[in-house]
């Protein structure tokens, strides 16, 4: 019982800074877009979304899944650790060089666009940089001891805000992004490692190496399929559209990543480590699946449901009309992010059991039936209707909301039986939750009939909806939110009793 209380208790300290850091960071990184967002064109935003289609696959190569695979071990040492980092280094070296030499390339194809030359060659050095800090990190997160790794990207994001923002106001486009990017990860990695006290050994074992390929390697199959899929539409939205509706899309993108990416960041980050640890006991396994289920239902379904209803009121507030053509692809982006938090769970479980190369199949899936709706919408992409320049981008979107649900169904009926539960468990932990933010969706879209005014509409959404969400909650007797309204309260009488 005391291991269990002191699992407990860890596990509500790493998903507590966990959400601190989420959402300190994504409050920095929030107020920073919605200013450059302001200050910067729609072609400055494309620029920058066709060298992040690269980095994005730079950035995965360089891990490898060997930090997964790290997390997974129960007891890694301090060789392990170093070998990881000296692997990290070297690959993210050997990538930088070559996308050096293929920066031309790159700008061949987004329609032969030279700026990209040399922004690209400056933004891939984040990538080297954000290599040193991925050990640093790894380990506190094993330790559950996130503090530090919040207070390191909030500093990091801070410095770069400060960076980005004065360039912007200086008339550098954007470059502004991409000395704001090499700032956050280089003010990140020198406070790890200034603060941690870790230094890693002058040593590389292939046989620590090759003892994480097992899972890293399924870890990084899936990664690379998962990185293709969220990047491929870039790739093909610029080379197809241009540059512009790249921007569009670039933005839709961004912020609802910062919604859809937090909540699977954090739902990792405080669970994997969980259930790792009670991997080898079955009942315990299950009786952590389905409370992390609810929790899930209970904080994922109102959080991204809320935010497609009043999109527009928010996009309105933040960016005056700018943006408009992003906002539907934003609200199908959230859709489809839906689908991708759940599935995300799913393959934690599959992790946490040591089944990596399980996940590796269910990724192909999911990536076959992405890849076949891609295929069916691609010729659409490029069409325009009455002035709608996102017209195709939009029918390319639903083709993969819709294949993003039918991966959702085959994830869970593989991950339920593993974790031992039922598929229709699995469907009950989440309904009650789903039912409810239809209820308050339908509510808040009655609202957006009657009041114009982008804040006067956002004040009212919001105050309804945690309102109507909490209450109904509240009197169905939901034990979620009451564990989670009991530890709030716990932490905030512990904070008072030490003042």
């Amino acid at each position: 019982m005391g291991d269990q209380r002191d699992l407990k208790l860890l596990t509500a300290r790493s998903l507590k800074w966990n959400l601190i850091d989420r959402l300190s960071s994504q409050l920095l990184y929030g107020i920073t877009g919605i200013v450059l967002a302001r200050l910067l064109s729609q072609d400055d935003f494309g620029l920058v979304g066709a060298v992040l289609v690269f980095q994005a696959f730079a950035s995965l190569f360089v891990d490898s899944g060997f930090s997964a695979a790290l997390i997974q071990r129960k007891s890694p040492t301090r060789l392990d650790y170093s070998t990881v980092l000296w692997f990290n280094m070297g690959m993210a070296v050997g990538a930088y060089v070559i996308l050096w030499f293929a920066a031309p390339l790159i700008a061949d194809w987004f329609q032969g666009d030279e700026r990209l030359v040399p922004l690209s060659r400056v933004m891939f050095l984040s990538f080297i940089i954000t290599a040193t800090s991925i050990v640093q990190t790894n380990r506190l997160m094993k330790q559950m001891d996130v503090k530090m790794v919040a207070a390191a990207n909030s500093a990091g994001l801070l410095a770069g805000a400060v960076v980005g923002i004065w360039l912007a106001l200086s008339g550098y486009g954007a470059w502004a992004i991409v000395w704001q990017t090499i700032v956050v990860a280089s003010v990140k990695s020198m406070l790890l490692w200034v603060t941690t006290g870790w230094l890693p050994l002058l040593r590389f074992s292939w046989t620590a190496l090759r003892s994480f390929f097992s899972v890293g390697s399924g870890v990084m199959v899936t990664s690379f399929l998962n990185t293709l899929f969220q990047n491929i539409y870039s790739f093909f939205i610029g080379n197809r559209v241009g540059l512009g509706a790249l921007g569009y899309y670039t933005q839709a993108d961004k912020w609802s990543k910062m919604g859809v990416m937090s909540l699977v960041q954090t739902l990792t980050s405080s669970f994997l480590p969980v259930l790792s640890a009670v991997q080898d006991d079955v009942e315990r396994f299950s009786r952590v699946a389905a409370k992390t289920n609810r929790f899930t239902g209970y904080v994922t379904l109102p959080a991204l449901g809320f935010l497609i209803v009043m999109a527009t009121p928010i996009f309105h507030l933040l960016f005056g009309e700018k943006w408009d053509a992003s906002i539907v692809l934003f609200q199908l982006l959230l859709l489809r992010g839906i689908f991708t938090v759940l599935t995300s769970l799913y393959n934690n479980y599959i992790l946490a059991l040591g089944r990596a190369k399980l996940i590796v199949y269910m990724e192909m899936l999911r990536d076959g039936v992405a890849f076949a709706a891609l295929i069916v919408t691609l010729p659409f992409i490029g069409l325009s209707q009455g002035g709608d320049v996102v017209y195709g981008i939009k029918i390319l979107l639903w083709g993969q909301v819709a294949a993003s649900a039918i991966t959702w169904i085959a994830t869970l009926m593989t991950a339920a039986p593993m974790s031992g539960r039922s598929f229709w468990r699995y469907m009950s932990d989440y309904l009650p939750y789903a039912v409810e933010t239809v209820a308050v969706m339908a509510v808040l879209s009655a609202i957006s009939m009657v009041i114009v005014d982008p804040l006067r509409l956002l004040l009212a959404q919001g105050f309804c909806a945690v309102v109507l969400y909490v209450g109904i909650n509240y009197f169905v007797g939901s034990a979620i939110q009451r564990d989670a309204m009991a530890y709030v309260c716990r932490r905030f009488n512990s904070g008072k009793s030490r003042v």
